[in-house]
């Protein structure tokens, strides 16, 4: 930090454990990735090259070798596991995990209707040759996963092999955990916790309002994901109290009370 301020909530250190924020890269280019890195890599903690862009973009080699030189983990994005899954070219991304010299991968389902085991068995095979992030939750609006079937699906792919899970939202965080209207489905949320410990997900959590009820629900080290470059920076002053919508909650109560803050 630039200067020191007192209550001000301390966030885990790289590599982190949790506190992780993942960084959701649609395309940039390599001269856009430098200039990301330069101004917040230390609050990158991991990047995932958005669905398949990785098949289309320019110059992937020299982006990768970018993200490596800062010690940043990078992978592919879920619906690239999928497309090779649903091709019956499964060894084919194993393959393609080593060429580009990857530590993780995704697994995920939200495209395609896959069977829980068989989803597992691919976490389970990828989890020998690299870092597994799976991924629950559907991209279809439409289709509702009641909680308990949330709880029993994550229990499963961490028994799997994966290191954490990622709660589904899409880039524009409008499914999933959350309501078309981009609401945090409360409820879901909360009854998730009760049996899956916090540092074990990555939530999903492109919009500012999303971070905010994530970060006052859990802390300044929750682990969110699918954030945009442009929202590096405001969000680790959403994780550390120094915006509005955060700015009161990591206050002391003598602070509080000599200011007249509501507590609540």
């Amino acid at each position: 930090m630039n200067f020191t301020l007192s209550q001000v909530p301390e966030r885990s250190q790289k590599p982190r454990t949790k506190g992780l924020t993942m960084v959701m890269d649609k395309g940039l280019s390599v001269r856009e990735t430098e200039d990301m890195l330069s101004s917040a890599s230390p609050y990158i903690d991991i990047v995932k090259l958005g669905w398949a862009t990785s098949f289309v973009s320019p110059n992937l080699n020299e982006k990768l070798a970018v993200y490596k030189s800062a010690n940043i983990p990078v992978y592919f994005g879920g619906t690239l596991f999928e497309a090779f899954v649903v091709r019956n070219q499964f060894d084919d991304y194993r393959k393609l995990l080593d060429k580009y010299g990857l530590t993780h991968a995704e697994v995920s389902d939200g495209s395609i209707e896959m069977p829980q085991e068989v989803k597992c068995e691919y976490i389970h095979t990828l989890s020998k040759q690299v870092t597994v992030l799976s991924e629950v939750g559907s991209k279809d609006e439409n289709k509702i996963i009641p909680p308990y079937k949330w709880i029993q699906l994550i229990k499963s792919e961490l028994q799997a092999g994966a290191w954490k899970v990622i709660g589904e939202a899409r880039e524009s965080g409008n499914v999933g955990l959350f309501r078309a209207s981009g609401e945090v489905r409360q409820g879901l949320v909360e009854e998730i916790l009760t049996e899956i410990a916090f540092e074990d997900m990555i939530w999903e959590a492109p919009q500012k309002s999303q971070q905010v009820w994530f970060v006052k629900l859990l802390g300044a080290n929750v682990n969110l994901g699918n954030i945009a470059p442009s929202e590096l920076i405001p969000l680790e002053t959403i994780r550390l109290g120094l915006r509005g919508d955060t700015f009161n909650h990591f206050l002391n109560a003598k602070t509080k009370q000599k200011w007249k803050i509501d507590s609540k």
